[in-house]
């Protein structure tokens, strides 16, 4: 059986639109409240139906975050991630090449036949710590022996 192509339309273009323009991997709630600021009318069963279609047929790709909403990018080459665990910044990690062949070496230890990998990194990034170095220490932290 043929399976048929995908309509082009006006949700799916205002999907991806919203995707490309919140470059900073959206979650589903953040592509919907985008969009509606300019089309309040559409549901948001039409925006994560589109999602989830734009991702199977491989217009989009879905990142798969622990502890947290998925997000979903329009670049589609393998690329690892980054997320502050301060304030939930969640970005791509440049300058660092997907590595394939870790794929192989899980495949060789655990039996399981790999499609590939994703790797979502978390730390504090330079803005938080800059934050937290310049944050006054509080009496909490110093204790009671101060008196």
């Amino acid at each position: 059986m043929v399976k048929m192509a995908k309509r082009n339309t006006i949700q799916r273009q205002l999907v991806i639109a919203a995707v490309r323009f919140l470059a900073d991997h959206p979650t589903a709630e953040e592509v919907y409240d985008r969009i509606t600021m300019e089309y309040p009318d559409i549901s948001k069963g039409t925006v994560y139906r589109n999602l989830n279609s734009l991702v199977e047929s491989g217009l989009l790709s879905k990142v798969s975050v622990p502890s947290g909403a998925d997000r979903f990018d329009h670049i589609l080459a393998r690329h690892y991630h980054i997320k502050c665990t301060e304030c939930g910044k969640f970005m791509n990690v440049e300058n660092f090449d997907y590595i394939p062949d870790m794929d192989e070496k899980v495949a060789a230890v655990t039996g399981y036949k790999m499609n590939h990998h994703d790797i979502v990194f978390s730390g504090i990034c330079p803005e938080c710590q800059k934050e937290m170095a310049e944050r006054p220490v509080s009496e909490e932290v110093l204790g009671d022996d101060q008196n």
